[in-house]
């Protein structure tokens, strides 16, 4: 069942977190789907434009549309990530987007005003929502990369000033979060103090908190057994973290790096347990499997209070 973003935020405000999960294939469409009708749980079904190149938007359009029917009972939304103008308007006249997010973070203030207003007006007038992102968040999405020198955090003035002036529907902040298997030195996380005052000056406005994957310590040196390469330092966000995030005004959370990373350990296991093998499908039932679990765990995890059910009634 396919709800509108606002009502989802409108009726997670404060109580829990919507998991948004990001996905390149079937195998993963049917993971977050089984594992959010596990939890009885509403989830965003994010898509980048590397995801729209990866697989043509019509098939991966389709897909989705076939999923929905056999899991009626899930509540989603579906989210067009980390999108620039064309992609964005692509997106919107696909009618397939019930939220697109314009990510003109790396323009002057103004020129990302600019940018995401245009956005905005084209996207309300089909029924759309838009997120926006102001402040730059450090790290590796897709093939976009962010060094530390480029990046800096959301300035909470700033904040109430965008929101006033574009109208976007909610707002991507920087607060110490960064995409990818990143690295937190001791002591280091989620600038809650930061987040706290944004939220102060925007009370009752849905906060999205991109990089918010766990990146399982055991995940990773699973994978490493199984012959990867990834630093023992990878580090994500811890699951108090996010409850306060929640606490203060987050509604969405983004989530990528830990599929991928459950899918280099599945593949790296079998491959390695089993090298004359070639099926991809004995690995890739398993994916989904854990794939269900991983989500399921995730969906439960982001709830305060009250049942993390979906809302009643379709707008």
């Amino acid at each position: 069942m396919r709800l509108a973003t606002k009502q989802l935020f409108n009726d997670a405000y404060g109580k829990y977190g919507i998991a948004a999960f990001n996905i390149f294939n079937t195998e993963q469409i049917l993971g977050v789907f089984r594992g959010a009708a596990k939890a009885k749980s509403p989830v965003i079904i994010q898509i980048t434009p590397v995801a729209r190149n990866y697989i043509h938007p019509e098939i991966l359009d389709n897909i989705l549309a076939a999923t929905e029917k056999r899991y009626p009972d899930v509540c989603f939304t579906i989210h067009l990530d980390h999108g620039d103008s064309i992609h964005c308007i692509d997106a919107i006249k696909s009618g397939c987007y019930n939220s697109v997010m314009i990510d003109a973070s790396h323009e002057t203030f103004k020129k990302n005003v600019q940018i995401t207003r245009e956005i905005v007006n084209r996207a309300h007038n089909e029924g759309i929502a838009v997120e926006a992102e102001l402040g730059v968040i450090r790290g590796v999405e897709d093939r976009f990369s962010v060094e530390k020198k480029m990046a800096y955090c959301t300035d909470p003035e700033m904040a109430l000033e965008f929101v006033e002036h574009t109208g976007c529907d909610s707002l991507a902040v920087a607060v110490g979060n960064r995409h990818g298997t990143y690295k937190l030195s001791p002591g280091q996380g989620l600038q809650l103090g930061l987040l706290a005052r944004i939220n102060s000056l925007l009370p009752g406005f849905p906060l999205v908190l991109h990089g918010a994957s766990s990146v399982s310590a055991i995940e990773v040196e699973r994978i490493n057994r199984a012959g990867g390469k990834l630093s023992s330092e990878a580090k994500g966000l811890e699951k108090k973290e996010i409850l306060q995030a929640i606490r203060l005004g987050v509604c969405k959370i983004n989530i990528a790096t830990d599929l991928r990373l459950l899918w280099t350990r599945v593949h790296r296991e079998f491959f390695q347990n089993s090298p004359a093998a070639f099926d991809m499908t004995i690995p890739g039932l398993e994916y989904m499997d854990c794939l269900e679990q991983l989500v399921s765990e995730k969906c439960m995890d982001l709830i305060i209070s009250n049942a993390n059910n979906c809302p009643d009634e379709t707008p």
